[in-house]
């Protein structure tokens, strides 16, 4: 798709900057979550080594560093999706998709303000 390198979205500068308090916020408290995550993981534990552990004990193990790895996977995918946003409000290109250059709705900003891409391109990609 052709991108449309010429549209420029004039947001009064008192949202963008709701917007960016609010995604700094976001993205600081989905940092913490994946320091939270992160230390949880069963396999951090350095005892787990040398101990011999039954089966079931070990099943956990696995069953929760799986659990553990699945979520700081998604988390990782929230931060990027911050960071993308923020960096569109810095150079000016908040709020304009960036598959086809269009406009993103408003009422799709509203609910997720860390949407990079319009709702008819972020469902392609999915």
């Amino acid at each position: 798709m052709k991108k449309n390198k010429n549209l420029n979205i004039n947001f009064k500068d008192n949202f963008l900057i709701k917007v960016k308090s609010f995604l700094t916020k976001r993205l600081s408290q989905l940092q913490k979550t994946k320091v939270n995550v992160s230390s949880s993981d069963p396999f951090l534990d350095n005892s787990r080594l040398s101990d011999n552990a039954s089966i079931d004990t070990d099943a956990a193990e696995q069953y929760g560093h799986i659990i553990t790895s699945s979520l700081k996977s998604e988390v990782d995918k929230r931060i990027i999706q911050v960071k993308k946003a923020l960096s569109m409000i810095k150079v000016g290109k908040y709020g304009i998709c960036e598959d086809c250059g269009k406009m993103i709705d408003t009422g799709r900003l509203m609910v997720e303000p860390e949407a990079t891409m319009c709702a008819k391109c972020a469902q392609k990609r999915e």
